[in-house]
């Protein structure tokens, strides 16, 4: 990094959640000179000639891979193939031709459901191998853990700078709240000021709310993300996490009681729980490059709530009914 000045960095996904936070915090950033976010309105990611055009319109320096197809419970079970397809094309055409385009350093970022099911908590990255990932989400686990093997055999034969990072999952402002294909916390608040609107005495949660689960703010995210690409240059993965776990019934009671649901919250047992548990064993981000988590959990969700709550005024968010 000490001789880094003026790089120009490409962001897949970068109009996305995470993938916005990550552009603003790069234009912050002293060695950046140019952020380009490629849309797949211009370059379909899966098609090996839109990335090869890629890399030869924007010339980057370097490359942090957010771009993904991805969802909850509900869209995982729903789309296995297209999730394993689209994911696994992407991440290995777009590595592929950043080495051969003589890119200086490839970010792959992959997921946390790449662990094991009944991996031990907290997960430590020497884990990732030990066990099949939980079933409803296998195939886009594996299709983003297949980055992380290519970042090492690239390391290995060519000495191609690439690293592989883990997010645990992340909530805040911006989040997709679109029913068909959100994540936990946004779908429960929707849930909640749903109900509230509609004057609907209950909300129903899918399995029975004894899994648990770890969320990382989606700035701190991004704060990982930068400082990593700065300063982390091994093959091995590193987590990227706040190092803390929730049930999913805490979460419930703490999301209703933050938007202000009094009615009643009824199990739908008859769905998957998902992974029994998660939560990340941070150090290795601490130790090599000094990133922790900042932002409390109840703050980063009331910025969440807050955010959402203007925006479904003003009807300029996913997922909203007017």
């Amino acid at each position: 990094m000490a001789s880094w000045s003026n790089r120009r960095v490409v962001v897949t996904g970068g109009a996305g959640f995470l993938g916005s936070f990550v552009v603003e915090r790069l234009r912050r950033t002293p060695w950046c000179g140019e952020v380009v976010v490629p849309r797949s309105r211009e370059y379909d990611l899966r098609r090996e000639d839109a990335v090869v055009r890629l890399y030869k319109d924007t010339r980057p320096h370097i490359v942090i891979h957010l771009a993904g197809v991805v969802g909850g419970i509900g869209a995982n079970r729903e789309n296995p193939a297209r999730f394993f397809y689209d994911n696994l094309t992407m991440g290995v055409q777009l590595m592929h031709h950043a080495f051969l385009s003589s890119v200086e350093k490839f970010v792959a970022i992959g997921t946390i459901c790449a662990y094991p099911k009944f991996a031990p908590v907290p997960f430590r990255e020497d884990l990732l191998w030990d066990g099949y990932p939980e079933e409803t989400n296998a195939p886009y686990g594996l299709a983003k853990k297949m980055l992380l093997v290519q970042a090492q055999a690239y390391r290995q034969q060519y000495g191609f700078n690439a690293i592989y990072l883990l997010p645990v999952n992340l909530y805040g402002p911006r989040d997709n709240f679109d029913p068909g294909s959100s994540h936990v916390i946004p779908a429960l608040i929707k849930k909640c000021l749903d109900a509230i609107q509609e004057d609907q005495p209950e909300i129903v949660v899918w399995g029975d709310g004894s899994p648990t689960r770890e969320f990382l703010f989606v700035e701190d995210c991004a704060e990982a993300i930068v400082l990593a690409t700065e300063r982390y240059d091994r093959p091995e993965p590193v987590n990227i996490g706040a190092g803390r776990e929730i049930s999913i019934k805490d979460l419930v009671e703490l999301i209703a009681r933050r938007t202000g649901f009094r009615g009643r919250i009824t199990w739908d047992t008859s769905k998957p729980n998902g992974q029994p548990r998660r939560c990340l064993d941070t150090s290795r981000a601490a130790q090599e490059f000094g990133f922790r988590a900042t932002t409390g959990f109840e703050e980063g969700l009331q910025q969440t709530i807050a955010w959402y709550r203007s925006h479904r005024q003003e009807g300029t968010v996913s997922g909203h009914r007017p």
